[in-house]
């Protein structure tokens, strides 16, 4: 932390010497990645944890900071998460500057890097703890000065007694004004010197002529102020608003700690082993694709790689939300992040960095968590002008009561400033679906762009691709056909195709329980064909197609076995569907969705698979082309239209789509383009993820109906003098603990 802790009294242009770690390219790896601007620059895009943010107006103040440094292209500031987003081009700025500025503006920020973050959540924490014991502890005392005023009967209460349980009060209000109350009037003022009105204004403003119009009345009693003191309505207000903010803290810590308990299953360290077999530990950030590295038992695999040796368990929990230990025999796909329970192993890497699926998921959790929905959007702009609006109520209370009766004047204006409450209107939408979309990654759906969960929800039309969405993406053995008198054919054929990464050779070698390592030479592989070689004996084999072996076509078989030009075996293959894919179509017709079948294979495949599923709509035989105007059609009818995919050819499909999904084991750049990834690929998840979507649009609409009913209630209440500060502050701390926690709801 304190690489970081720096004060932000410098220019947002100088980086301390101790900020300027941040600038190292190493470091920035850890928390920027790099993206191509719209002119085709090269921009840097760097995620910042945020502290000190209390209300949705500090979004607005520390994105307008950001947009001040030279070279930031964009900043996205989300309150609920606490996160910034910002792309800046290398050529005139650097990290440093952006953490200037954030300090600058009167708020803190780190990179969003486990170590630093976690420090500064945990001071957070401190202070705020703090804060709401001050205040509460004074409001107890001040409250018990205050009781012998309420409950004591005329003339039972000397006036010197009562002066000196006043001046006691005083004296323990100071602590909650200038300590606990603190986070208010700096909220305050950092609006308004960025010209900006946010709920910490009225918030201020009425603690501040509480206090004003209580130590008048307290030192010159009879005066301007009269002799009423509110000290009591004063700490009980700053204690209940503190004891609201504190739980909005511990819900944003803790979608905190869950996107940091992700980032930390990944290894600092790696063994790799050299081609002479000796072993170096190297950071994780230094492995090259095609480096072999070590991974023992009870360790993270620190890349995408494939199993070069032994035969393990890993849990991939990370990837489907559920622990089950998956079997990885030699030749198996591992994923950077999830962890090796059975034995140690051999690794060759094939990916690393930004490009492994790993941190694919990690960048949409951060994307997801750093994203103003639409409906948040909008809120953020009737915050103001409501905001505006309570100020000229406060003031037209004030001038009226002055008329009817003075002594009261004060305290009504007050609590009209108190009892409003925008913070919930903001905090409706936000709060509710980043809680869903934390409780969908937890299940396996990653969530890509928040509002795709409002039309996700509506949806009543659904497109869903074929092979690799509702089918496994690799075929299953079906068939054997031996056509020879030889034991070990089968063996022999998967010892061959071991060494082809072609689906039909991985679905052999996974069918058979123990490949041999047998010795080949001259191994050979023609695409579209097969694979030829010769073995120990220097007898040619041949595996593939049936006229790269020589062999007669069969529709069953489509791969062949054949040596010195005579055919020995046949092998059939099969699309196998997913386990739950059946039930997820039977789920989502029962839920009224329009199921269709989009498929590039032929007419008599997609119908078959079709028919077991139960789908009546099927589209067979579909280029790219095909897809999009069908997609195209559909949205013509009206509606938002889903669609779920995972190939390359899927992309257009994707991004066209109103809403689209796709599976985390597809093509890069279909899940580029979808707003949400199932990295189970599990069918059924899609189901769960539309009924998260309709519960979350729900509890959003009954958080915005509550947040208007309480203001509509309690400004008239205030207006009328019938609400007293001290109800007007725990209305509206409860006002914004009930969005809080009902929002919460939506991820369980």
């Amino acid at each position: 932390m304190t690489a970081f802790a720096e004060t932000s009294s410098l220019p947002q242009g100088a980086a301390p010497a101790r900020l300027a770690v941040v600038d190292d390219p190493l470091e920035q790896g850890r928390f920027t990645r790099w993206v191509v601007g719209t002119g085709g620059e090269r921009l840097g895009e760097s995620a910042l944890q945020l502290s000190g943010m209390h209300c949705a107006a500090c979004s607005g103040i520390i994105e307008h900071a950001l947009l001040g440094v030279g070279g930031v292209r964009s900043a996205q500031v989300s309150a609920a998460g606490q996160r910034a987003v910002v792309r800046w081009d290398p050529a005139q700025t650097q990290p440093s500057a952006l953490i200037n500025a954030v300090r600058g503006a009167g708020y803190d920020a780190v990179p969003d890097a486990a170590a630093p973050a976690r420090e500064l959540r945990r001071a957070e924490h401190r202070t705020a703890v703090w804060r709401l014991f001050v205040a509460s502890f004074c409001a107890m005392q001040v409250m018990m000065f205050a009781t012998p005023s309420y409950v004591a009967g005329p003339g039972e209460l000397a006036d010197d007694m009562r002066q000196l349980l006043n001046w006691g009060s005083w004296l323990l209000s100071l602590p909650v004004l200038w300590f606990a109350a603190g986070p208010f009037f700096s909220g305050a003022w950092r609006g308004l010197r960025q010209r900006r009105i946010g709920m910490d204004v009225p918030v201020a403003l009425g603690i501040a002529v509480t206090f004003i119009a209580s130590s008048g009345a307290t030192f010159a009693p009879g005066g301007l102020f009269g002799h009423e003191v509110y000290f009591d309505s004063l700490t009980m207000f700053v204690s209940f608003l503190l004891g609201g903010r504190y739980v909005e803290l511990r819900a944003r810590h803790r979608a905190a700690a869950a996107l940091e308990s992700a980032l930390a299953r990944l290894p600092e360290s790696a063994e790799r082993i050299a081609e002479d077999g000796s072993s170096t530990t190297v950071s994780v950030q230094r492995l090259q694709p095609g480096d072999c590295v070590r991974v023992a038992v009870g360790q993270a695999f620190p890349a995408d790689g494939v199993l070069l040796s032994g035969h393990t368990q890993a849990d991939e929990a990370l990837l489907s939300g559920e622990s089950v230990p998956v079997d990885k025999p030699a030749g198996a796909a591992v994923v950077a992040g999830s962890v090796n329970l059975g034995a140690p192993v051999l690794v060759r890497v094939e990916r690393v960095g930004a490009d492994t699926r790993f941190e694919a998921i990690v960048s949409m959790m951060r994307d997801a968590m750093s994203q103003r929905p639409a409906l948040a959007r909008a809120a953020d702009r009737w915050a103001p002008p409501f905001l505006w609006a309570v100020l000229v109520l406060a003031g037209g209370a004030a001038a009226a009561w002055s008329v009817i009766d003075p002594s009261r004047a004060v305290w009504v204006a007050v609590s009209v400033l108190i009892v409003t409450c925008p913070c919930a209107l903001s905090l409706a939408a936000p709060a509710t679906l980043v809680a869903a979309a934390g409780g969908l990654a937890r299940r396996g759906v990653l969530v890509h762009r928040l509002d795709a969960l409002e039309p996700l929800a509506t949806t009543r039309r659904l497109f869903i691709d074929k092979t690799g969405t509702l089918t496994e993406d690799r075929p299953t053995l079906t068939e054997c056909r031996l056509l020879a008198d030889e034991p070990l054919l089968a063996e022999q054929a998967a010892s061959l195709a071991a060494w082809s990464r072609h689906p039909l050779s991985q679905a052999l070698v996974a069918a058979v329980p123990d490949v041999p390592a047998l010795s080949w030479h001259a191994i050979e592989e023609v695409a579209g064909q097969g694979l030829s070689a010769t073995d120990a004996q220097g007898r040619p084999w041949r595996l593939g197609a049936a006229a790269w072996t020589g062999a007669a076509h069969d529709g069953a078989i489509q791969v062949w076995l054949a040596r010195d030009g005579r055919v020995l075996a046949g092998f059939g293959f099969d699309e196998t569907l997913r386990p739950d894919a059946a039930e997820a179509v039977a789920a989502l017709r029962a839920d009224g969705v329009h199921v269709t079948l989009l498929s590039g294979d032929t007419a008599a495949r997609a119908q078959r698979l079709a028919q077991r599923l139960g789908i009546d709509d099927v589209v067979a035989a579909a280029t790219p082309e095909d897809k999009l105007a069908a997609v195209a059609a559909a949205q013509a009818q009206g509606g938002p239209v889903a669609m779920v995919g995972d190939g390359i050819n899927d992309a257009p499909v994707l991004a066209r789509a109103d809403v689209s999904l796709a599976m985390g084991q597809g093509a890069l750049v279909s899940r580029a383009q979808a707003d949400a990834v199932i990295v189970s690929n599990r069918p059924l998840d899609l189901v769960r993820a539309q009924h998260t979507a309709r519960r979350a649009m729900r509890i959003v609409r009954q958080n915005l109906f509550w947040a208007a009913a309480y203001n509509a209630a309690c400004i008239p209440l205030a207006l009328a003098g019938w609400l007293p500060p001290w109800a007007a502050g725990l209305g509206m701390a409860l006002s914004s603990l009930f969005v809080i926690f009902n929002a919460l709801r939506a991820g369980r």
